[in-house]
């Protein structure tokens, strides 16, 4: 069975964005991106890179861990912002929505329905593992879907903004193991864990 997994960078605080929910990582951003983040990320998981940053960097690798990528409605509208309707189109692309009634990319498809029931349907599919890319609100609703958590916790506290669950998910402890970790000289730490059984 395919796993869902939120893989996503957070404050030491455990937020995922600045109040305002814009991209932390942008031209505007506060999040502190070094050279050896964005060669870990080519090398570890280039399939998360968005395709600007691909070519940019000439990635042809589709990776080895997801084939699909989630996310909310207001997490697309960065992109959208940013002038690109499919951030990753090296991807199946689904965006979890009620507001949006049509795509604005034939290759994105839109969820209108009850995202845990999707998750489940796609998990029960063949192929690599789902990549929730956020936001808080999406995962809050899939919190109990979630399999494993890949962190990357960046050096850095901001006090508030968008926290990586939202504060309407329910009261539910879930433990996990920790399965690996690589600290960056940069001083951000990928922190990889898997939900126990």
């Amino acid at each position: 069975m395919r796993k869902l997994t939120y893989f996503i960078a957070s404050t030491i605080d455990g937020y995922i964005a600045g109040p305002d929910g814009s991209d932390p990582t942008g031209p505007d951003g506060f999040w502190p991106v070094g050279q050896d983040y964005v060669e870990h990320l080519a090398t570890a998981f280039p399939e998360t890179l968005p395709a600007p940053a691909r070519a940019a960097l000439g990635i042809t690798d589709m990776g080895t861990r997801f084939d699909t990528v989630l996310e909310g409605r207001r997490t697309y509208q960065i992109g959208l912002d940013a002038g690109l309707t499919d951030a990753y189109p090296h991807l199946r692309h689904l965006v979890f929505s009620r507001s949006l009634t049509e795509s604005p990319d034939p290759a994105v498809e839109l969820v209108a329905t009850d995202p845990v029931a999707r998750v489940r349907e796609l998990k029960q599919e063949e192929g690599k593992d789902l990549w929730l890319i956020g936001g808080g609100e999406l995962a809050g609703v899939l919190y109990g879907e979630i399999d494993e958590l890949i962190i990357k916790l960046a050096p850095l506290t901001v006090g508030s903004g968008v926290p990586l669950f939202a504060h309407t998910t329910a009261f539910d402890p879930t433990l996990y193991e920790l399965t690996d970790s690589t600290p960056l000289k940069s001083g951000t730490v990928f922190l990889t864990y898997t939900k126990k059984s």
